[in-house]
């Protein structure tokens, strides 16, 4: 009894990290890489997975698509093509005045109304944009890639 009960115990083992890793292998590559450094610590100036600063973070993940953008915020948000908040589409970027001295925070949309970024207090992480402090920074979006970059990060998934 003890043999079969521990044998049906290691066959839903078994089963289920078999579901859990189907179920990631299903995910966006965005989402994939994105998982892979949340946690990670804000570092001034940083663009490694030891440590990001914002535009950083960005440049990092794009660079896992062989994809090139500018190295700071400001200079992001005058590449692609603008994109109104109810467009966005995962792989956006989107732009933050969170100095009082225009664009100075960056994110990358995931959908859902989140975005990916690497904040000054807490490292990489996922927002909300409908959080108030974001809410009340959101500055605009630009949609930096094309049509088959974005299939590459995400799929077919609008």
């Amino acid at each position: 009894m003890k043999k079969m009960l521990l044998s049906l115990l290691g066959s839903a083992i078994i089963l289920s990290s078999g579901t859990a890793s189907a179920f990631a292998d299903n995910q966006p590559k965005l989402t994939t890489e994105v998982s892979k450094v949340v946690g990670t610590p804000y570092k001034w100036g940083g663009t490694t997975s030891s440590g990001f600063d914002c535009s950083g973070f960005i440049l990092y993940i794009f660079d896992k698509f062989n994809l090139d953008l500018p190295r700071t915020s400001s200079a992001q948000a005058k590449v692609g093509t603008p994109v109104s908040k109810d467009n966005l589409r995962p792989g956006d970027l989107v732009f933050f005045n969170t100095s009082g001295r225009g664009i100075s925070h960056a994110g990358i949309y995931i959908g859902n109304g989140q975005f990916a970024h690497s904040s000054s207090s807490k490292g990489v992480r996922i927002s909300k944009l409908s959080e108030s402090y974001y809410k009340q920074r959101y500055v605009t979006a630009r949609r930096t890639i094309s049509q088959k970059s974005y299939t590459m990060m995400v799929g077919s998934y609008n």
